[in-house]
């Protein structure tokens, strides 16, 4: 860390503001923006509490929140360390879909005192963007919220990974000439992102029976003993032909590997793929398979990193996803919505694919907007 470092100049001082917008600059200004004026849209609210939503920032707001349990790569470093992330997070929100966010970093990783604090902070935002909190509470936790809340939560790490790899999935398979429903994928990690990732895409088209999940243990089957929670509701929904042993067996003959782990792969197990498949590394900053390895064996291949093609980011999603459920004033964000989110995303590159460019640049302006009018359309 030094004076000289561009990254710490950049975030001196953080890197976000509040801003008015509307005018203060004379007494009469004063009595509409703040009393007495304020207190007639106070009275109209408080007699219809669903004119907050036109009247307050509420609608166009969102909150993004983590317990700091699982930060990027980085693990459990508290709500502090957390904070330029969820800063980060906030201004992309702004920059790509015009949806004001506000970082929330809670001092405390219980479920329940989670739940407590943000249904009580509800009241100020119009949706809810859960963030870096780590598997399995997070399923938990998006849940109890999402029953208790009539606004959209969204939990980014699981969902937003979800829908952009779902779109990818979508244009390699239609570069290649092949159908989604006939692929055979394997997923590596059964995490947060690897359940979602399981469920997104056979929401959008692969066929669940042809879907083979594995964790750091091996391969998830109905018969495996000790599973629990998820991983015994992925096991139960994929791999009817019972394949057991690990990521090897797993790989023999696949078409797809998708790598949301943060583990490594072997090359003798990619090698045991169908020739001109599709792998997708998503691990980051570490990939699961280095691209170059992958392209060995691979026609497409794909990362969560910004220096290689075709990188898996979730800028692509959340902004619109949230720009279009704020616009629905929708009360969850449902699967119907994520596939359509997919689709926006897939659709905006269709006309222009090549194995290098499956998705679209995550700063590519015409993204957000597709995303959000196909969400709302889908709400």
């Amino acid at each position: 860390m030094t004076s000289a470092d561009p990254v710490f100049a950049l975030h001196r001082g953080g890197k976000m503001a509040v801003a008015s917008t509307v005018p203060l600059t004379s007494r009469e200004d004063l009595s509409l923006a703040y009393t007495p004026g304020v207190a007639r849209v106070c009275e109209a609210i408080a007699e219809r509490p669903e004119l907050a939503v036109e009247y307050t920032w509420t609608g166009n707001a969102v909150a993004v929140v983590t317990d700091g349990s699982a930060v990027l790569g980085l693990g459990n470093i508290g709500p502090r360390a957390a904070m330029p992330v969820m800063e980060g997070k906030a201004v992309l929100f702004k920059q790509f879909g015009g949806v004001d966010a506000v970082p929330i970093c809670l001092d405390t990783q219980d479920v329940d005192e989670i739940v407590r604090v943000v249904t009580a902070l509800a009241p100020s935002f119009g949706g809810i963007n859960l963030e870096d909190i780590s598997a399995p509470r997070c399923f938990e936790i998006e849940r109890r919220l999402d029953e208790a809340l009539p606004i959209p939560v969204f939990h980014d790490d699981q969902h937003g990974t979800a829908i952009v790899t779902l779109a990818a999935l979508r244009n390699a398979a239609t570069l290649l000439g092949r159908h989604l429903g006939d692929l055979r994928v394997v997923i590596s990690g059964a995490g947060a992102a690897g359940v979602a990732v399981t469920k997104m895409l056979i929401a959008g088209g692969v066929c669940a029976e042809r879907v083979v999940v594995c964790d750091s243990k091996g391969i998830l089957h109905r018969g495996r003993s000790g599973l629990g929670g998820a991983k015994d509701e992925l096991a139960a929904l994929t791999n009817r032909v019972r394949l057991t042993g690990g990521i090897e067996n797993a790989l023999a003959g696949a078409d797809v590997l998708i790598g949301v782990s943060g583990g490594t792969i072997d090359e003798s197990a990619v090698a045991r793929m169908t020739p001109g498949g599709i792998v997708f590394a998503l691990a980051n900053p570490t990939p699961e398979v280095h691209p170059d390895v992958a392209a060995r064996y691979a026609a497409v291949v794909a990362t969560g990193r910004s220096d290689y093609p075709n990188q898996i980011n979730n800028v692509l999603a959340f902004p619109g996803v949230f720009r279009g459920a704020l616009a629905a004033r929708a009360r969850t964000i449902t699967d119907a919505m994520k596939v359509a989110a997919a689709d926006a995303i897939a659709g905006v590159v269709a006309s222009s694919l090549t194995a290098d460019a499956i998705v679209p640049s995550a700063l590519d302006p015409r993204v957000a907007p597709a995303v959000a009018a196909a969400v709302a359309a889908a709400a």
